[in-house]
């Protein structure tokens, strides 16, 4: 697990830290060899975005104060046949906005992972 999630998780200490947590544990158990990190520090964001990837990126984890926002970096290739996507409907990417009171649907949320490490895995561009 990387320090620099960590840090970003425990700066956030609501229930949005909660939610990236349990995100965290999703990702890892439905891709093993997931690698983790932190991306795009800027002065407003010092402690950046946590990005899951294999083999290019499975998603990022932004935290707003409303919101967690899980964007797919190929999201439109992805099947979703369970329809999470609610955000970022158009381009490449898809997100899904997820609030506090939300609820999740882990084994959806988990075959999405699956499918976008698969698809990096292939080398599937799009």
């Amino acid at each position: 697990m990387s320090d620099d999630v960590d840090a970003k998780i425990a700066s956030l200490g609501d229930w949005r830290g909660a939610l990236l947590t349990r995100i965290r544990r999703l990702v890892r158990d439905a891709v093993p060899d997931v690698i983790e990190e932190v991306k795009w520090r800027k002065p407003t964001n010092p402690l950046g975005v946590p990005t899951w990837s294999h083999h290019g990126i499975i998603c990022t984890g932004e935290s707003y104060k409303d919101k967690v926002k899980l964007t797919f970096a190929k999201g439109s290739a992805l099947t979703d046949p369970s329809n999470l996507f609610n955000a970022s409907l158009t381009g490449v990417r898809r997100a899904l906005d997820i609030r506090e009171h939300d609820e999740l649907d882990e084994a959806a949320l988990k075959a999405l992972f699956q499918e976008a490490a698969a698809l990096n895995a292939a080398g599937i561009s799009r």
